[in-house]
Parts: structure tokens; sequence; C-alpha cells
């Protein structure tokens, strides 16, 4: 199994804070790996470097050639009086002008993230579970075979975090879509993911997550 994501000594220092240093590890396709540590520790720098959202101080990071990258984001409270429906939402990611191709698309990922029944819903009428499948439809209109999930369960409830996390693994046994998942919650991680990254005191450490609970909870 080849990498997806490979990164070598890299070092994030803001004025003389160090966040981390000299971190190394990959992804391999396909596989399905937690991002775990407590707050503070620099997984959301971590994140916005492999977004290119920041330059990091020292080090590198490569991408294989052909990745193509989704991000679902943290829970985001929609405003109950927002007018956009489900459909329109997701459509947000998509060209304004819509060909039926287009159209063809929203319609796969509605279907595919289970919201297609409820299209016309709107946003600011969904339950927080359908707000963020909802993130996830968006994502998956860019045809992606990595996605970063950035605390995207977090204030969700268990039925929710469940159903969003079942979604995630059909998508990775379905269409290999590599996982990178940030979160603290450990038991969700334990669940659904094979492997973790853990980031504290600006090293990481990885392995099979089946053995994290006893190497650091």
């Amino acid at each position: 199994m080849s990498d997806i994501l490979e990164v070598n000594n890299l070092s994030m220092r803001f004025d003389k804070n160090n966040v981390f240093e000299n971190l190394k590890f990959s992804l391999k396709r396909g596989s399905l790996t937690a991002l775990l540590g407590p707050n503070g520790t620099g997984k959301t720098t971590l994140i916005n470097i492999l977004m290119k959202m920041l330059t990091p101080s020292s080090g590198s990071f490569t991408f294989a050639d052909d990745v193509r990258l989704g991000y679902v984001p943290q829970f985001r409270n929609i405003d109950a009086e927002y007018p956009l429906s489900i459909e329109a939402f997701v459509g947000l990611n998509a060209p304004i002008i819509k060909n039926s191709r287009t159209k063809e698309a929203i319609k796969k990922q509605l279907e595919e993230t289970n919201l297609y029944q409820i299209k016309n819903t709107r946003m600011g009428e969904a339950s927080g579970g359908q707000k963020q499948r909802a993130y996830l439809a968006q994502a998956l209109l860019d045809n992606p075979n990595m996605i970063i999930l950035d605390e995207a369960t977090a204030s969700l409830d268990p039925m929710a975090k469940d159903e969003l996390m079942k979604l995630i693994r059909h998508l990775n046994e379905k269409h290999k879509i590599t996982v990178l998942f940030v979160t603290h919650d450990i038991s969700l991680a334990h669940k659904y993911m094979q492997n973790y990254l853990y980031l504290n005191h600006g090293q990481i450490e990885h392995g099979e997550m089946s053995q994290f609970k006893e190497a650091y909870e």
C-alpha cells in the first residue's frame, strides 16, 4: 500500500514558541487514522499546514501526485432562519450555473450521505447530524480520495456521531477514501479508526488504534 501523504521533519514556531518540532509520519492510501492529543498541542496548526493555510517553519510534507483533498469542518450551528435547502447548500460547492451533469453529481452525493429524501428541508431546520452530513456532501462533490475531518463530530449527539462515522467508514470501504480524523473522542476513534497519530509535547507518536489505550490514555 503506497503512501498518500509523507511528512518529514516538520516544525512550527510562532515567535519563540515551538508548537511542534521535527514531526515525521506517513499515511497509507485507504487508511483510517485518528489525529489525537490534548488541546493546545498543535493539531489545528498541523491541519492548517496540510491545507496550505500556514507555512511551516521548517521541514516538508508531500501528498501523492493524484491526491484530491476534501475537508469537513467542526460543527457550526447554522441560524434557524438560514433560508437555503440542504440541496442548495450542498450545491454551493458547485458552479453557479448547474448543468445536468452537475445536478446529477449533487443528487449522487445527497444519496450517498442519506440526505436525498430530505433535500428540500431548510438547513436552518436540519438537525446537527444532518448539517454535518451536508458539509460532507459538499466535500464529496470534489470527488476527493482523501478527507480531513476536523473535529467534525464535536457537539453532535451520540447517534449523530455514529451515523456520520458509519458514512465515513462506508466511503473508505466502497471508494477507498483515505481518512484523517481529528478528534478528542477516544471511544469513537477506537470504534472507527485503524491507526492513530498522537501529538503532544511537540512530538508525534503513531501506531495501531487498538494499542492506543494501553500506551497513552
